[in-house]
């Protein structure tokens, strides 16, 4: 009788207790789902960018930064699958000319420095301080998470560099001298022959990068086993703004890229926020140099993945853990940085 009643009053407990980390109600975003508009002011005028929160833990907020530059969200989907489970809130957002953002097209505004600006736009729409706000940027979005933290820092309580050098032509160098004598001879002699040409637009380029060189340094999968949320993200990328900043080829950054010359390498001592640099034995950026890199801060930890570029979903379980073990021991003043 009395362990009847007890089971009774436990399932009862239960049914009515409610996750705070799922809930959204009082807050400005429930009715959207987490999705808020924010208004970004440039000069030359004001657009809105697309984020969307998920869960709520007062003491860690990451904010995603995609790569590209020109891609979306999407590429961290997969967030879900391990971050909720941890209780760590995290916001996806598109930044200006990606999908789900609205379209300036005005070159002018595709700078380091105007991206910079617009995090810290939406860091203040988000009300994100440093007691509590943590910026992880992946590929394009590692280089604006690290300028970023070079003029605000001092809004940070944490910084994840992943997949992304600190060096552009650093990067360039790695991608012609290592990663481009791993393709074989014919495939490597066609490749070359096509962007000689400037003949970027071929379909026989794509098909050469993604069937030689992605599913070895991006992703490490054939292309049939790549998930939809990554194609989702590829299909969903701004040309324009990619080109534009980064160039064509994936063997360094051509023509006029606004970012061909790009290197705070010598800055990275700057950084005093907790750091965790993360990169992938086989990704595109060199991952010597990236456990450099997280010596080069002063507060840096290294993890190195056995994964490709998108080291999320390559291995996923030693990214997630890393990231979170990262994130829990900043949030609780007990993290250790690496040795130097």
């Amino acid at each position: 009788m009395c362990s009847c009643n007890q089971s009774s009053k436990t399932t009862d407990e239960t049914s009515t207790s409610k996750s705070t980390y799922f809930d959204y109600s009082n807050t400005d975003d429930q009715n959207t789902g987490g999705i808020k508009m924010i208004p970004i002011s440039t000069p030359k005028g004001t657009y809105k960018v697309w984020t969307k929160r998920v869960g709520n833990n007062p003491k860690i907020k990451v904010l995603l930064l995609h790569g590209g530059p020109g891609g979306t969200h999407e590429f961290f989907d997969n967030f879900d699958g391990y971050l909720p489970n941890a209780s760590i809130e995290y916001i996806y957002y598109d930044q200006l000319d990606s999908y789900y953002s609205d379209k300036s097209n005005d070159s002018t505004l595709w700078t380091t420095e105007h991206f910079v600006e617009e995090v810290e736009q939406v860091r203040e729409a988000l009300k994100l301080d440093k007691n509590n706000f943590y910026l992880l940027g992946q590929s394009w979005g590692g280089i604006l998470a690290m300028e970023y933290a070079l003029k605000y820092q001092q809004n940070l309580k944490g910084l994840i560099i992943s997949n992304m050098m600190a060096s552009a032509p650093e990067y360039e160098k790695y991608a012609k001298e290592v990663l481009a004598p791993q393709l074989s001879p014919d495939v490597w002699k066609e490749i070359s022959a096509l962007e000689a040409k400037g003949d970027f637009e071929n379909p026989r380029y794509s098909e050469l990068l993604m069937k030689y060189y992605y599913t070895q340094h991006i992703l490490r999968k054939p292309l049939e086993e790549w998930p939809e949320f990554i194609n989702r993200a590829f299909s969903h990328l701004n040309p324009k703004i990619y080109v534009y900043m980064q160039g064509h080829s994936e063997f360094g950054m051509t023509g006029n890229a606004t970012l061909k010359s790009w290197d705070v390498s010598k800055r990275l001592k700057e950084i005093s926020v907790p750091t965790l640099v993360i990169g992938g034995k086989y990704d595109t950026m060199d991952p010597k140099y990236m456990e450099w890199m997280s010596k080069q801060v002063q507060n840096g930890r290294s993890l190195t993945l056995n994964s490709g570029h998108v080291a999320q979903y390559d291995d996923p379980e030693n990214y997630f853990n890393g990231l979170i073990k990262f994130l829990n021991e900043v949030s609780s003043n007990q993290f250790i940085p690496d040795k130097k």
